[in-house]
């Protein structure tokens, strides 16, 4: 099975939404996927926010359909005073895993870093995920970051952060 990864244009979004609600079924939670071809075309290509590098079947001469993605976004650290890359989802299709895909695709985003500058690349994998969690430790020889936890506020949890703003005027 020949692929290729190249990074994501316009023109991909629909592939992009397929490839994140196969991520999403396969973590059980199909319903949570609110992302809509405007969104993605907005938050990712008019204001980029976020950029995804794909695995294309085929070759760049004869392209099929994308197999796999690494969607991924910019920050920064405060202790080492370099922007980071934070790997908001990976997701390689079953018939191409064990095949070099997701390997390629961390390539490319190491490849991406090291033009960047960054110091670090940070995800998250869920605690059931032992398949990726023995890729991500054996293969890429990732460090597991027990000691911290994920927060999250979201929705009316933000709106509710209104009660601590100061007052402007």
């Amino acid at each position: 099975m020949s692929y290729f990864i190249r990074p994501a244009t316009v023109e991909d979004v629909d592939e992009i939404l397929r490839l994140v609600v196969d991520l999403a079924t396969y973590e059980k939670e199909p319903e949570s996927v609110k992302a809509t071809p405007e969104l993605y075309r907005k938050n990712l290509f008019e204001t980029p926010y976020a950029h995804t590098l794909l695995a294309i079947s085929g070759s760049p001469d004869a392209p099929g359909k994308a197999v796999g993605m690494a969607m991924y976004f910019f920050n920064f650290s405060t202790w080492t005073g370099k922007p980071g890359i934070y790997l908001e989802d990976l997701f390689v299709d079953p018939e191409y895993r064990g095949k070099g895909v997701g390997k390629a695709l961390f390539g490319e985003l190491g490849k991406v870093a090291e033009e960047k500058d960054c110091a670090r690349i940070d995800w998250q994998v869920l605690k059931w995920n032992t398949p990726s969690i023995e890729f991500y430790e054996k293969t890429l020889g990732a460090s597991a970051m027990s000691e911290w936890m994920g927060m999250r506020l979201q929705g009316s949890q933000i709106q509710n952060l209104r009660k601590f703003r100061q007052d402007s005027s």
